[in-house]
């Protein structure tokens, strides 16, 4: 009897907080459904979470990845990271985009659908050149310090890192700052997590109670294709991911810790929102500290599977609406490519993806009148395409492990904590 009782006891330290997190998301949820637009009393309660880790997030990703960088002497180290973060980051996303193109082609999701056009007020066509500019640079320092910059924010960080690590280790004081101030910030994360509960239990009961009977109109068609796409995915592209990167026992790991990034990534439709408790799953997962700290905060606006499913989605609804084909190596190839470039376009913020969308109604030639269809079915898909996105970025940062520490770093982390226990 007290081996079971260690059992449930550990079970319950290593799952209790996911737990308590999903028992108050459901709860919020079933407040919204009850409550209905009542419910959006509470919306304040969501917000506080929600700008706290909004808030917290832009000092992260500057000392998490400047430190990481600034920290690493072996700069053949650092490029095989980038190096194989790339080429996972591209992997991942095309066969997401397979997946999506094979699906969509045989349910096309905009079959039957009468769809008034709406107002296509405030569009405006966006070039490819100036919407990577816009991605990858900013005109003032200032613009730095907002989370609606993260990419640049990203460079800079990595630029500064590397100068720090070019004075070499000895008595770097900048490099120890950098790795102190990190710790100090995550110390701020997990308080900030304490909150959490309420945070993401009301913010779920005004999202329902606001827009739950949105979910079963004229667009069921195509969320009935997406959810449950993003739901395979990520219960067996996941998995195999994960067992590519580390075998057995990575994918123990991954499913040991993956839920709370998940839930909060659904809760508050942000990869930026979710990045701290990103890097504390993949730190419990045995990423090495170099590689999630370089990995994640990168992902969190290059890598989104999610955005590749939802954008080919979009596209394939469009097409469908103006009766056109969806068919092709062509069309597949351009779709591809938009889909990618949408995701690495993408801030990361709630409703940030409506740059992808304008890039897609610009470069595919429809009408500007198509911008809010697609607009619409992106706010319906963002939930479920953030938790791939986000939860992506963990897996990735696995399967990056793999390629610089080898196949069984899962398993000599297992071994090391039987030996400690």
């Amino acid at each position: 009897m007290s081996s079971e009782k260690a059992s449930e006891k550990s079970f319950w330290k290593v799952y209790r907080f996911p737990i308590v997190l999903l028992g108050s998301i459901i709860l919020g949820s079933i407040i919204g459904l009850i409550f209905g637009k009542g419910a959006m009393v509470l919306q304040p309660l969501g917000d506080i979470f929600l700008r706290l880790m909004f808030t917290i997030v832009v000092p992260l990703v500057f000392v998490v990845i400047a430190g990481a960088v600034g920290n690493m002497m072996n700069m053949r180290r650092l490029g095989k990271i980038l190096g194989s973060m790339i080429g996972t980051f591209v992997a991942t996303g095309i066969i997401a985009g397979v997946i999506m193109i094979t699906v969509v082609t045989i349910f096309p999701p905009a079959k039957g659908a009468n769809i008034p056009m709406g107002s296509a007020e405030g569009f405006a066509p966006v070039s490819l050149t100036s919407a990577i500019v816009s991605a990858l640079t900013v005109g003032d320092f200032k613009d730095l310090l907002s989370r609606s910059n993260m990419m640049p924010l990203i460079l800079f960080s990595i630029l500064f890192g590397f100068c720090v690590s070019s004075f070499g280790e000895g008595d770097n004081l900048v490099a120890k700052w950098l790795t102190a101030m990190s710790k100090v910030i995550m110390k701020m994360v997990d308080i900030i997590m304490l909150y959490a509960p309420i945070g993401l239990g009301a913010y779920f009961a005004s999202l329902v109670g606001e827009f739950g009977p949105q979910l079963l109109g004229a667009y069921g068609r195509a969320m009935a294709v997406y959810y449950p796409i993003c739901l395979l995915y990520f219960v067996i592209a996941f998995p195999l991911y994960s067992l590519f990167a580390g075998g057995k026992p990575a994918v123990q790991r991954m499913w040991k810790f993956i839920l709370p990034p998940a839930l909060t990534s659904i809760a508050t439709q942000s990869s930026v929102a979710t990045l701290p408790v990103n890097l504390e799953a993949a730190g419990k997962i045995g990423v090495p500290k170099d590689i999630r700290e370089i990995v994640l905060p990168i992902g969190a606006t290059m890598h989104m599977d999610g955005t590749v499913l939802s954008s080919l989605l979009k596209i394939s609804f469009l097409f469908g609406i103006f009766g056109q084909n969806f068919a092709g190596i062509d069309t597949f190839v351009m779709a591809m490519a938009v889909s990618i470039l949408g995701g690495v376009v993408m801030s990361g913020v709630p409703g940030g993806g409506l740059i992808g969308e304008m890039l897609i109604v610009s470069l595919f030639g429809f009408p500007p009148e198509a911008f809010p269809l697609i607009a619409t079915i992106g706010f319906l898909v963002d939930p479920p395409a953030t938790c791939i996105n986000a939860t992506g970025d963990t897996i990735a940062s696995m399967v990056v492990t793999r390629f610089i520490d080898g196949k069984d770093w899962a398993q000599k982390l297992v071994n090391q904590e039987k030996a400690q226990a």
